[in-house]
């Protein structure tokens, strides 16, 4: 780590701060310049504890930057990861409340639901040990926020990757399908989705997108949890990664994600006054 510990713990303050009042602070890269991966997830942490001492709950997690293009974009090889919590998670063709989120985009994505702990054991856990501890599959919609500028205006620099992880990786909400999926059923290399924004197409994609394999992606992830003293839980929602480019959500927008067989998910989101 580069960054002190009373700068982590202050930035996440910041960013906790950000997110009750619907604000967004400058960038952390630019604040920071010397801040690394290391620092970013240390200020995740510490966001996390924030929003458990005010009574949320930890009900899983999410991957990102899982496609080739988006690590190309940010320069890194590798993904990113957050914590889901209690108060992000909607029910399909819910309305998201007028103010309820900052400048909110929409992702599709595989959701695996736990039936027991992964246990990591030191490796990544394979594609088929995955499975084992899956209880089924579903597609999913996840809202992402910012509480940091896209953009310095000063400077023109974008947002670095530093900036998103530390943002608990621009993680704001979920929509679970009602189809569930036992694990193995469905190659989930091939599980796709037609994602429309008011009757019109905006994005399609495939699950291949997410590393080859979605249940790679969660291997991933136990992994990293590992390094860090932490674990998938039995009962966790897992975001897999999107396999489609985020889509604004503008006031009064509604989203349809087609997956075919494998379900659908729809969320709108609410004009204001």
């Amino acid at each position: 780590m580069t960054l002190a510990a009373d700068a982590c713990r202050a930035v996440a303050r910041d960013l906790f701060e950000a997110e009750r009042t619907r604000s967004q602070i400058g960038l952390l890269s630019r604040r920071f310049p010397e801040i690394g991966m290391e620092d970013a997830y240390e200020i995740q942490t510490h966001l996390v504890a924030l929003k458990r001492s005010a009574g949320l709950r930890v009900t899983g997690w999410k991957i990102g930057l899982t496609s080739q293009a988006m690590q190309d974009a940010l320069n890194i090889d590798i993904p990113d990861s957050g914590v889901l919590f209690d108060n992000m998670h909607f029910p399909t063709g819910a309305s998201v409340p007028s103010g309820r989120f900052i400048q909110p985009r929409i992702e599709a994505e595989i959701a695996f639901v736990m039936k027991r702990d992964l246990d990591c054991s030191g490796r990544r856990p394979d594609r088929e040990e995955v499975l084992a501890a899956t209880e089924y599959t579903t597609a999913a919609l996840e809202i992402l926020d910012t509480r940091i500028l896209r953009k310095d205006p000063e400077t023109q620099a974008m947002r670095t990757v530093f900036d998103t992880i530390a943002d608990n990786a621009a993680n704001a909400g979920v929509v679970l399908g009602k189809e569930r999926h036992a694990p193995g059923i469905h190659d989930l290399r091939w599980v796709g989705s037609i994602v429309s924004r008011n009757g019109q197409v905006e994005e399609t994609g495939l699950g291949a997108g997410v590393l080859g394999d979605p249940a790679v992606s969660i291997g991933w992830l136990a992994e990293r949890l590992a390094s860090c003293g932490q674990a998938i839980r039995g009962g966790q929602v897992v975001l897999s990664g999107s396999f489609i480019r985020p889509i604004e959500a503008r006031p009064g927008d509604r989203f349809d994600a087609d997956f075919g067989d494998f379900g659908s998910v729809e969320v709108s989101f609410a004009k204001g006054r």
